[in-house]
Formats: C-alpha cells, structure tokens, sequence
C-alpha cells in the first residue's frame, strides 16, 4: 500500500480523506470521542503539507436519507477544537457532494480541513448496485485530486466513499490504518508468545469466524460476556434466564473440543455476578459458574473469574481483547471488565483493544489509551481480519 508520503508534493492540491467519525452522541454530546482523536494526525499531517483536505465520514445508520439526528456538525466543531491549536481551520458543508459541499471546496485555502455531511445520507453510499456506488465515488471524486483512506473502522465496508472511489484517483492509506494494519499483522502472523485472546460482548455468533481461526494461532481463549453462557450451557451447566444461543451450542462444543485436540486452552469463568432482572439497580449477587439459578441471568463475569483472567492477561506477552466482559455501563456489573482492562495495561509485551464497546468501555471506566499497547477503532474491521477475510477497503488501495 502506498503511503501518503509516495504521492509526493500535496501543497495545494485538494485531498479527499475517509476518515472514521462514527462515534456514540446524543443531541450534541458526543460520548467518546476516540476515533475523532484518532483521525488527527493524518489531517495535521495533509494540512501541514499545504494540502486542502475534504473530510468524507459517517455517522449511524440514517439509511440513506437527510437525518438530523444523525449530523455530522457537532463532530465538525469538536474536530475544529482539536486541529486549532495547531493553527488548522476546519469547516463544516451541510451536503455531501452537491451545492453547499462543491462551494465550500472553491472557498478551501490550503492548510484547512472541510468535513463534508454524513456520506450515509446519499443512498448510493452502501448500495450494492456497482453503478450507482460508482456514481456518488465519480462525484466525491471530482471535488479532489488525490485519496486517502484512513477510516479503518469501514475498510471491511464495499461502500462508495471507501472502495470505489479509490479506483477514481491516485491513493494512499493514511497513518490510522497503516498503524492498524501493523498492529494485527502482529496478531496473526507472528505473535510473541504466550498469545491470549479475551473475547466477550453478547453473542457467540458474533465471533464465530475469529474463533476459529484463533484457535489455530492463540495460546489461551479467555472467554466472558454474554457469549459465555452458550460456552457453559455446551457443557451442560444451567444458565438461567442469561442470554443463550441455543442454535449455536453444537458449535461451540465443537470449538471445545478443537481447542483441547489443538492444546488450546479455552478458560471460561468460576464463577457468574448474577442478578432476577437487567436492571442497574437489581439486587447482584454471585454464584458458582456451574449453579447459576433459574430465575437469574448472569450479567458479569465474578470477582475470582476477574482475578484469574487477569492473571492469565499479566503473564502473556500478546494480548487481543474485543469484548466486555459484562454489563459494564451498569457500576454492579463493571468488575469483570474493569479487571481484565487494569491487567492489559500491565501486559510485558503488546495488549491491544479491539475497538467497539471494548474501548468504549476502557474510557468509560477511566483508563487513558496511552495505558495500552493499542486501541483500535474498528471493531468489526478488526475482527474481519483476525478471521483472514481479504478487507475491500484494504484490497484496493494495493492496486495502483
């Protein structure tokens, strides 16, 4: 993949950057803004070189239609309060490729950043009709004269503004995704070992692939989250009312029994924070793993069960963690994840986030990102390529 710094002299030419704004906010509160912060350093960079930059982002799912719920504005200024003390001006177009965005491109002086209006706001954008992708790409396009990838939490998107328009001018990945691209080839390739994966959130079905393939590639599989009552229902233990796959318990007995033919170890918790209903303020309480009563659903991994994985988290020397281990937005149910998160922070070697709720949930319980080795902000990117899916995003930036 080419660099930015291989396209050559950028002062003055207009460059088009997909960056990854897609961050939790609520009115004009923006929750985290992680991927905002990290989609910095490319824009500096262009702006510092002379270029004008065209921003091109998402946010949410407003399916193809003008939204205000879904405004990229209040990103605009937080963007603008982060580049500005470093003298950048950023400025805001309220459409993505008509009037108010070719406009704002003539008015660009070089060394300021546009951030045009929600791409997802143009059908075009995840269509999977080639012609009209190509149709929004041929108009994003023409307001540049170069492309820069450097969302990666959409290079495993087919979409306009992240595939297609890279075949429409000269490009280059940004630093973001360079940096990314580096930290999981470290994952998958050749990790120093001994290599740990912590995997929770909700559902098995979601981490299906990754499993498989790591179980080819890792030392230990941490298991935790809502995910883990399939595990423990596998091996013929009560769940209660907690959150089950039942179509998935074939699967997972599989995956258990792979792992122990592969000498993977597959370490589930002792014991479960359980509670009658989900509610903050339900009465918790915990039990063994194997006795989780009827009428609970199991909302946390229990404080021995944090004790251990964070163990298993210090002793490694490559760490990969994508998913909380409970209900951490809820103060009785944080404890598994806080755990596993303050044991990452002492890993002797590399701990990486894998983007998400996962590092959601490390701001939130009030961890620094520069406590760890990395944080990624592509989830589902992230996890895409720890399974070996080619990502379209990344595949065509290595065509010239």
């Amino acid at each position: 993949m080419k660099t930015i710094e291989d396209l050559g002299d950028l002062a003055g030419l207009r460059v088009l950057v997909r960056s990854d704004l897609n961050v939790p906010i609520k009115g004009e509160t923006i929750g985290d803004d992680g991927r905002i912060r990290a989609s910095v350093p490319t824009l500096l960079t262009l702006a510092k070189a002379g270029a004008k930059v065209i921003v091109t982002a998402h946010l949410g799912r407003p399916k193809g239609t003008p939204n205000p719920e879904f405004t990229l504005a209040p990103v605009a200024k937080r963007l603008g309060e982060l580049l500005e003390a470093d003298g950048v001006r950023v400025r805001f177009a309220s459409d993505v490729t008509g009037e108010s965005a070719q406009e704002a491109v003539q008015e660009l002086d070089e060394g300021e950043v546009l951030l045009l209006e929600n791409v997802r706001y143009d059908p075009r954008e995840e269509s999977k009709d080639e012609t009209q992708r190509a149709a929004l790409a041929d108009e994003l396009a023409a307001l540049a004269d170069v492309f820069v990838s450097d969302g990666f939490g959409v290079v495993h998107r087919k979409q306009a503004s992240v595939y297609d328009v890279a075949s429409k001018l000269p490009h280059a990945a940004g630093g973001l995704v360079l940096a990314e691209v580096e930290v999981l080839k470290k994952l998958t390739e050749s990790p120093e070992r001994p290599y740990v994966v912590v995997l929770g959130g909700a559902k098995v079905s979601d981490k299906l692939a990754v499993i498989d393939n790591l179980l080819a590639k890792a030392d230990k599989l941490l298991i935790g989250g809502g995910m883990v009552f399939t595990f423990l229902k596998a091996q013929g233990h009560e769940v209660g009312k907690s959150l089950l796959e039942e179509d998935q318990l074939e699967t997972v007995k599989g995956y258990l029994e792979t792992a122990k033919a592969k000498g993977v170890e597959i370490v589930l918790p002792t014991d479960i924070v359980v509670a009658p209903e989900f509610k903050a303020d339900a009465p918790a309480t915990v039990v063994a793993a194997d006795a989780i009563p009827a009428d609970q659903l199991g909302l946390d991994i229990g404080p021995e069960s944090g004790k251990a994985f964070a163990a298993e988290v210090a002793a490694a020397k490559t760490v990969f963690w994508n998913g909380p281990m409970g209900v951490f937005e809820m103060e009785a149910f944080a404890g598994g994840t806080k755990a596993v998160a303050q044991a990452l922070t002492e890993v002797d070697g590399l701990s990486v986030v894998g983007g998400g709720d996962s590092a959601a949930a490390v701001r939130q319980l009030g961890f620094a990102d520069d406590q760890f080795g990395h944080i990624s902000t592509g989830g589902g990117a992230s996890l895409e390529y720890l399974e070996g899916k080619e990502l379209p995003g990344l595949a065509v930036l290595e065509e010239d």
